[in-house]
This record gives structure tokens, C-alpha cells and sequence, in this order.
């Protein structure tokens, strides 16, 4: 857009000079149409006719799609439809344009969403570490295994000034022990705790209140002394004072959860971890003008750091889901379990002991996985025992393989080259040399493995053309009962008592030209 401007402000430069059309053309070496267009346009006319088509371009590509998603979901937000292009297209847009476009959109075909009828009250931002502040949402998705829609439940979690953002979800309502966990994952999460947690008065918090006495349930009263945190309870009606959160779980649930359909809640949960990163925390927050992410990198050095002794026979003990990749999550790292482990232990239990972290199957003392605990962000702390050791199998499939050949200590030679030298490829290999030596005769596929021996081809696809060549009687190649003797042979020498095939030099011509060429008859 700049090198346009650049050429319509010199054609309007040299037009104010006393420039003909054609001069100008000939000076800037563009074609006369071009100068003409631009001879009489003003900046406005410019602006609206050049400029904004020109911005709007990689978003009017999208238009029916962004229509019928309005269309379908009137309620849809423009910071989701924002966050949904980058989710399926990768699209990178500036969220302004896309909220002016899908404005003009809504005006253009007579889209309304739906007005808001709460007000909030603006508060100061509380020093960093200090408070966050807790809610719980809920929210219909349709599940698109059952056809039916599923609630869906959310404790949702803020640092009050960073905007810093987590949240756990659950299929049915979740208990007392459930927020419990949710507030450890959490600041497992974020690397540490604030002084302060906000609270609506829930039954999963308090079961009472008699004048500002507040009396806790007994799960959490548990994790209250523990912590040693400060509690504060909003009154009821004074939504201000935890206005964050409720725009945090407002956020969940209108730009990740609605019209996201539903499979399986692992599935749902590695969604929403990825939304988190790619838009939850990285989007600059409106009223702070800040990204989250960024100010929380800060912000961290001010929490207290949190180190769970977590005992088995304690109700404190941590519960963790296996992911579909065989890992667990703990403060904010993931940790192998045994290839295998997801489909057969739903849950895990964690255990720490001094700087090792130990994951038992659920409800049971086998230990499936000992690590050094990491104290940084975002790392995969892997153990080589836990990772699919891929060469036994292969060992397996060369055994297997070998047993069908007339002399298998060649075919071992043979096989033995190509896993060194194909290794990466090596099962296809194997697949490929396995589903050829069918179709051909023993004495076939001897004479071609003599000869991919001798000449060092060691490939399944060489190994097949010699069995395709042999098979068609050009031969022979001596089988050789020493299979070192035939690794060592030089291929500098020609191939004793191989038979050339001969043909006549007409027929040759003819076969080129299509075999009826009456000039060669």
C-alpha cells in the first residue's frame, strides 16, 4: 500500500508541475490507464476507493463464511469470530479490523446481537501478586457423539492485575473437593499463589454466614488453613467488586465454549489450553491496553511459591488426567508416563518427594513414573524408558522376513544393509520386500537376492525390479551358498553367464513409432 501511495502522490506532484499524462507516464515508467486513473482522484476519493477495498481484501475472501456464522449465531462476538479465523485458517488480522468488518456486516444485512443489560463499576487495579479472583460459569455445547447438548461447567480463575488467565473444566457440577483441586492446578499453573482469593458466596466455599462470620465447608476450610490465605466473599448484588472474573468467565464461554462442539473431554481440555496460549493470555486486554502474558511474566516474581507434600493417605493428594500423549500435567510442565498408560488409567496420583516428583496409577500403589521435578514453563520432562522402543518390532518383522527366503542368512545380509542404511524407512522397506517375494517363485527370488547382494543394491525397490527382470527369463545369476563370498564379490567385473537380450534393430524402430508405420514395412 505504501509504494501506491508513493506513485499517486508524484503523479498529483508532476500533474501540479505542469506535467502532461504522457510525460509522466514516460517519467515514472508505468502505463498511461494507470496515470489516468489516478489523474484526478483526490486523497478521499483515494482512501475510499483504493485504500479500504484494498485493506478489507483478506477478510472479504471469508465473508460468507463470517456471514453464515452470524447468521447461525447472531450472539457470536467479533473477538471470536477473530480468534476462530486463526484457529481454522491461521489467518493473522488485527482484531480492529475484523470488529470494523463484521460491524459493517452486521449493519449491511440487519445481523443484531443481543444488548447487554449489566453495568459494572471501574475499580483500581490491585498491586501485582496480590488477589485473584474466582467464579464458576456454565454454558450448553452440543456433543456431537450423543447428538444432544452436554453443560458444561468452568471454574474460572484472573489475577487481578495482570489479567492473567486459567480455568478447569467439568462435565457434571463439580463439589467442594473439585474447587479445591481446580485452586492447586491453578497455581501449579502460574507457577506459584497470590495473598488473596475472591469468592462469590458458593456452596462449594461457605455453607454460612452470620454477620460476617463466615462458615466454610469443610474441604475448604482444610485448604484455607493450609495455604494460609486471606478469603474475601462478595456480597451478594456488588458484582463490581469481582467484575474481572466475571468478564474472565464470560470470555470462556462466548469466545472459546459456544458453538465449539463436543467429543471427549480430554479432547476439550487440550482445546481450551491451546485457546489459553493463543488467545486467552496472548490478546491485549481492552481496558489495560496490555497483554497478559507479558505483564504476568512480571507479575510471577510476586507469588508465593507453592511446594505440595502431598501425602497418600490425605484427602490433600493430588488427582491428575492422562492426556492422549501419555503425559501428565504438574505447574505448568508435562511428564511422561508409560506408552500405553491413556485408555488404561484414566487418572493418576501425584506424590513429592524432596525434588522428585513419583505418579502412581489411581487407587493403587504401582508407580508408573519417577522424575526430577522442573521449575520452569512449558517443558516436556521426558523419560527414554516410557517411549515406544520402535526397533523391536522392526527386529521382529526382519526375523519374520528372513524365515521366507531359501537362504536366510543372505536375506539377513541383505535385510541387515538396508535397516542400517534405511532406518528411518526401514518397516516400509520391510513391507514392501515382504508383499513382492509373494508373487514370485523361490528360485526367483533367490536369483535376485544373489544379485542385489552382488551389486550392493540394497533397496526393496531394486530388490523388486531384479525380481520383475529374472521373472521374464533373462538370467542367471549363480546362487551362491556363501553369503560373505557374495558381500565381498567386486561389482567392477560383469555378471558371469548373464544373457543379454538381443533384438532385431527394425523392431526396435517399430515398437517407437507405434509398430504400424508403413514406411518400415
Amino acid at each position: 500500500m505504501t509504494k501506491r501511495w508513493q506513485m499517486y502522490s508524484k503523479i498529483q506532484a508532476m500533474k501540479s508541475e505542469g506535467f502532461s499524462q504522457r510525460q509522466v507516464a514516460r517519467t515514472l515508467e508505468i502505463h498511461r490507464t494507470t496515470v489516468k486513473k489516478y489523474w484526478n482522484m483526490t486523497p478521499d476519493e483515494y482512501h475510499d476507493t483504493i485504500l479500504e477495498p484494498a485493506k478489507k481484501s483478506s477478510l472479504e475472501q471469508h465473508k460468507e463464511l463470517i456471514l453464515s456464522w452470524l447468521s447461525t449465531y447472531p450472539e457470536i462476538t467479533a473477538a471470536q469470530i477473530h480468534d476462530w479465523l486463526k484457529e481454522k485458517y491461521g489467518l493473522q488480522l488485527a482484531e480492529n479490523s475484523v470488529r470494523r468488518y463484521v460491524r459493517i456486516l452486521r449493519i449491511e444485512y440487519d445481523i443484531k446481537p443481543a444488548a447487554g443489560t449489566r453495568e459494572y463499576e471501574a475499580i483500581q487495579d490491585p498491586p501485582m501478586g496480590l488477589q485473584m479472583q474466582v467464579d464458576i460459569g456454565s454454558i450448553s455445547v452440543e456433543n456431537i457423539r450423543t447428538r444432544r447438548y452436554q453443560k458444561l461447567y468452568c471454574i474460572g480463575f484472573v489475577l487481578s492485575h495482570s489479567r492473567y488467565k486459567y480455568g478447569v473444566w467439568f462435565p457434571s457440577p463439580p463439589e467442594a473437593q473439585d474447587m479445591v483441586n481446580a485452586i492447586r492446578s491453578c497455581f501449579e499453573w502460574m507457577g506459584g499463589k497470590p495473598r488473596e482469593l475472591v469468592f462469590d458466596q458458593d456452596r462449594l466455599i461457605a455453607v454460612d454466614e452470620n454477620y460476617g462470620d463466615i462458615i466454610y465447608t469443610k474441604e475448604f476450610e482444610a485448604f484455607r488453613q493450609s495455604e494460609k490465605l486471606d478469603i474475601y466473599l462478595c456480597r451478594k448484588g456488588d458484582p463490581p467488586s469481582k467484575g474481572r472474573i466475571e468478564a474472565v468467565v464470560k470470555f470462556f464461554k462466548y469466545n472459546f465454549a459456544r458453538y465449539r462442539q463436543y467429543t471427549e473431554h480430554w479432547v476439550w481440555n487440550e482445546e481450551f489450553e491451546q485457546w489459553l496460549h493463543r488467545t486467552g493470555n496472548a490478546k491485549k486486554h481492552s481496558i489495560t491496553k496490555k497483554i497478559p502474558v507479558e505483564v504476568f511474566a512480571i507479575e510471577q516474581g510476586y507469588l508465593t511459591p507453592v511446594s505440595y507434600e502431598i501425602n497418600k493417605s490425605d484427602n490433600s493428594i493430588v488427582i491428575r488426567k492422562v492426556r492422549k500423549d501419555n503425559t501428565v500435567m504438574y505447574e505448568g510442565n508435562r511428564y511422561t508416563i508409560p506408552t500405553g498408560s491413556f485408555g488404561v488409567h484414566d487418572e493418576v496420583q501425584l506424590e513429592i518427594n524432596g525434588d522428585e516428583l513419583l505418579i502412581y496409577a489411581s487407587f493403587c500403589d504401582i508407580l508408573l513414573a519417577k522424575h526430577k521435578i522442573c521449575f520452569e514453563k512449558g517443558k516436556l520432562i521426558q523419560n527414554n524408558d516410557h517411549l515406544r522402543n520402535k526397533d523391536i518390532k522392526i527386529a521382529e518383522m526382519k526375523e519374520s522376513l528372513k524365515a521366507k527366503f531359501a537362504n536366510p542368512e543372505a536375506a539377513g545380509l541383505f535385510l541387515n544393509e538396508i535397516h542400517t542404511r534405511k532406518r528411518r524407512y526401514a518397516r516400509d522397506q520391510f513391507l514392501l520386500i515382504e508383499k513382492t517375494i509373494g508373487k514370485y517363485d523361490p528360485e526367483t527370488v533367490a536369483l535376485a537376492l544373489d544379485y542385489c547382494l552382488i551389486n550392493e543394491l540394497y533397496s526393496a525397490v531394486d530388490f523388486k525390479d531384479a525380481l520383475n527382470h529374472f521373472s521374464q527369463g533373462l538370467k542367471k545369476v549363480p546362487l551362491s551358498t556363501d553369503p560373505v563370498a557374495i558381500q565381498n564379490t567386486t561389482t567392477t567385473t560383469a555378471i558371469p553367464d548373464v544373457e543379454v537380450a538381443k533384438r532385431d534393430l527394425q523392431e526396435m524402430i517399430r515398437s517407437l513409432k507405434g509398430g504400424n508405420d508403413p514406411w518400415l514395412n
